[in-house]
């Protein structure tokens, strides 16, 4: 199953890296791929870093500051991009600069792979992601769980190659580079 998650070789841009465990476990599961995370705040990027330089692990580069919204992407082209837990914490702009900006920093066939909690022709997929939309809505009006419709028709350059249930009622959903930006 995780070779549909990854590509058989190359780079994968991850998106808000977080606290850095997902570089550090995907890297170790993935030997063949080079990881390169990013995210906006620096005290994710020190986290990051202490991962990889904790791990040992070759395949990790440095951490890059990245504002989806604000910063260049780094320089692709790359085989795959990561996002997992973003999107839904962010405004609809964040979502679309996400499609945007893998279509432009993705090589010809490169997979987009989300991954988190998604609404599905616009319902709540359990009662906790519906309480969990709630929850996001008061930190933040502008938050939400996404309808997946609604992010595979934003998907222009792309078209769906999977979705895949996951525990948690979370997704992971696989879209493939198919036009030129």
């Amino acid at each position: 199953m995780r070779e549909r998650f990854a590509p058989p070789a190359g780079r994968v841009l991850e998106l808000a890296g977080g606290s850095g465990e997902h570089a550090a476990a995907f890297a170790a599961e993935l030997p063949w791929l080079t990881w390169q995370p990013t995210d906006a705040d620096p005290a994710h990027l020190a986290s990051i870093d202490a991962w990889r330089e904790s791990t040992g692990l070759g395949n990790i580069a440095p951490a890059v500051r990245l504002d989806l919204l604000t910063d260049p992407w780094p320089q692709g082209p790359f085989d795959a991009v990561f996002c997992a837990n973003l999107i839904h914490i962010a405004p609809w702009e964040v979502a679309l600069a996400v499609l945007t900006g893998a279509a432009e920093a993705l090589a010809p066939g490169g997979l987009l792979v989300l991954y988190g909690p998604f609404r599905r022709a616009d319902r709540p997929t359990a009662p906790s992601n519906e309480a969990f939309d709630a929850s996001l809505r008061a930190r933040d009006r502008r938050w939400g769980v996404r309808d997946l419709d609604a992010v595979v028709a934003a998907a222009r350059d792309f078209a769906l190659d999977a979705i895949v249930e996951m525990p948690t009622n979370n997704l992971t959903v696989i879209l493939r580079r198919t036009s030129p930006s």
